[in-house]
Parts: C-alpha cells; structure tokens; sequence
C-alpha cells in the first residue's frame, strides 16, 4: 500500500539514506534537514517504508518550486513521482509551480510533459554540458486569505 503524506521529523534519517542511494557527491543532509524542519517534503510510503520523497519551497523568484524529487531505483515507473508531484501542486500556494531538471534526464522530463507543465526556460553552466531545463505548470489562482480588494 502506498501513502503520500507529509514528512514528519522522524523520517529525516530515512528521506538522507534514501538520497544517499542514488545522489553521490556531497551529502544534503542539512538542506533536507531545513526542509523537513519547514514542513517542505512530502513522502511516499510502500508498505511503511519511505520510498520516494519530493522537497519544494518558493525558492525560485518567490514561486513555488519543486526542488528534489527522487524515488528509489527498485519504485520507478509505479507512480510514486506522479504522487509526489501532484502532493506539490496541491501545497502550491501559487498560479504557478516550477521545476526543473536537466537536458539528459529524459524520464523527468516524460514526467513533465505527462503532469501538463511546459517548457519555460533553461540554464547554462551548471553542469557541464548538460543544461538545466526550466518547466513551469499553470494551476488554478489561489484566492486571496482575506476578502480585501
């Protein structure tokens, strides 16, 4: 069975060892400490079991932005980032929500296109040779918290 909800704090340890499967070079312990600590990250459980995870914020020119979204290598293609995307959208705060991903990693980009968002823009020069594509979704506006006009 599987629950998208968000994370609490006793699943930090979980969200980092998961990301250390699959991310090599320096830890983001702290960056998902941050998000966690802040109620940014929503989790995917299989049989209670974190298998996949997806941190947003409103990083990106005060837009909410999907930073990190990662699902265990043995959980692709089951629907878990359909899941956790979709746990963005309805935490989006915005007529817009972000994210981005880079020019060779095809399946993201699938995904994507698959969830309605489009292209919007690129980056050079963050990794080399492969630039970092923008895609943006156009949701429903948000109505104000007050009735004051």
């Amino acid at each position: 069975m599987t629950i998208i909800e968000r994370a609490s704090s006793g699943d930090f340890e979980h969200i980092c060892a998961l990301d250390e499967t699959v991310h090599t070079g320096a830890p983001r312990r702290r960056f998902i400490g941050e998000a966690c600590a802040q109620g940014r990250i929503a989790v995917a459980r299989v049989d209670d079991t974190v298998r996949g995870f997806v941190i947003f914020d409103e990083s990106f020119f005060d837009q909410f932005f999907v930073r990190l979204l990662l699902v265990h290598p043995d959980f692709r293609r089951r629907g878990l980032a359909t899941a956790l995307m979709r746990a963005a959208e309805l935490d989006c705060q915005t007529g817009k929500l972000f994210t981005s991903t880079n020019q060779s990693n095809l399946p993201m980009q699938r995904l994507c296109e698959r969830l309605g968002f489009v292209k919007s823009g690129y980056v050079e020069n963050l990794d080399e040779g492969d630039p970092e594509l923008i895609y943006v979704k156009m949701l429903a506006q948000v109505p104000p918290l007050n009735n004051e006009n």
